[in-house]
């Protein structure tokens, strides 16, 4: 499983669940999927952290780092 941090939040306009990925945010159109249910955008969301990291270790490109919670 993937350390990257997801927001699913819901979209009354598109009548969706809407998945950004912070730590992406700089390099890809966010928000980057969606899913008719909470679990299909988080599966959805899991898809795309996959395909991107594989695409960027193809290209030689650089990973972000995940965010980690930092409690005080």
């Amino acid at each position: 499983m993937n350390q990257y941090s997801m927001i699913v939040q819901w979209s009354n306009e598109d009548c969706l669940f809407l998945v950004t990925i912070p730590e992406f945010s700089d390099r890809i159109v966010m928000p980057c999927t969606h899913g008719e249910t909470r679990e299909e955008a988080i599966r959805n969301g899991e898809e795309v952290i996959e395909m991107y990291l594989e695409a960027w270790k193809a290209e030689g490109e650089s990973i972000p780092e995940p965010n980690t919670l930092q409690i005080a």
